[in-house]
């Protein structure tokens, strides 16, 4: 199915890079980041305080798992992921939170404890645009010696200043652009992350962030749809009436829109969110992950769209 698709989907480009699948064993470090207090809270208004903690490190409740050390996480993600898919190879993720958001010498400390004992194909750092430098980059440059395929995802969201200062996003697109830079300049491939939906965006602001990307130079793009989430700034407006989450019909477009303007060789990692729905307070109704993406492929192939087309 992957290879007919309108776009050049995340598991076409496993397939033609190394044969076969590859899963992301998703862990919490403990990080926090430079837009949020000591505990976590404050931060982009559509954040809560369990960040992008990776659905099977949460407890029964919902609550993060960080309370356990990284090497139980890695443990507990491949038994997860070879009992429920049967993986083989794996990828190590630093997901949750700005996982450069320490000194050079602890972020060793830790990715150096965090892949041993185990065989990996990647090593996956997500982090923020004002969380990377050069010193950084080459301690994850440093990786690939080790036969490991290195990315950074830096969350852009995006390409206009004035959504980014609506969402508290305390960077703005040139801090983007200088850190794309610099993972570039390492050798490192580059992910990014945009959000799309976020109130006052249109099509000119769309189109901004599809230039912005463009101008990355970046290899991969995660496109995400805008949830209201519980105990949040952006909940507090949705109960107020000044903000809510699109539907997935407004959103099928809006992907649509931001993919005929990309590079038609970026490849798509993601496509939506998918919060817990004990978080979920906004859009409702939306489909699974797989229905989604039979939609949005059906309406691109019946409008005649694809991946690249309105590139320039």
């Amino acid at each position: 199915m992957s290879e007919a698709l309108s776009w050049n989907s995340y598991p076409a480009y496993l397939e033609r890079t190394y044969g076969y699948r590859i899963w992301r064993v998703g862990v919490d470090a403990g990080f926090s980041c430079p837009n949020r207090k000591s505990d976590r809270s404050g931060g982009c208004v559509y954040c809560d305080a369990l960040g992008a903690t990776a659905a099977y490190q949460r407890t029964y409740d919902g609550t993060a798992g960080r309370t356990a050390d990284i090497l139980k996480q890695i443990n507990r993600g491949r038994e997860f992921m070879i009992r429920r898919y049967k993986a083989q190879h794996f990828a190590l993720y630093f997901q949750a939170f700005s996982n450069t958001f320490a000194p050079v010498g602890v972020l060793k400390q830790i990715y150096d404890s965090s892949l041993e004992g185990n065989t990996w194909d990647q090593l996956i750092v997500s982090t923020r645009p004002d969380c990377i430098d050069r010193e950084k980059t080459e301690l994850l440059a440093s990786y690939k010696q080790r036969g490991l395929e290195v990315c950074v995802e830096l969350g852009l969201q995006s390409g206009c200043d004035r959504i980014l200062s609506a969402m508290n996003r305390g960077h703005n697109v040139k801090c983007f652009l200088d850190a794309s830079k610099i993972v570039k300049d390492a050798g490192l491939e580059l992910c990014v992350h945009t959000l799309l939906g976020f109130p006052g965006e249109g099509e000119a602001e769309l189109e901004m962030t599809a230039d912005v990307f463009n101008k990355s130079e970046a290899g991969f793009i995660k496109i995400h749809n805008l949830n209201v989430v519980k105990d949040t700034p952006l909940y507090v407006n949705y109960l107020e009436g000044k903000a809510d989450a699109p539907d997935v019909n407004s959103y099928i477009r809006s992907v649509a829109f931001l993919l005929r303007r990309i590079r038609p060789e970026a490849v798509i990692e993601r496509l939506m969110c998918e919060t817990p729905s004990n978080r979920l307070v906004s859009p409702t109704g939306f489909p699974d992950k797989n229905s989604f993406i039979r939609m949005l492929d059906s309406y691109m192939k019946e409008n005649g769209y694809y991946q690249g087309e309105l590139y320039k």
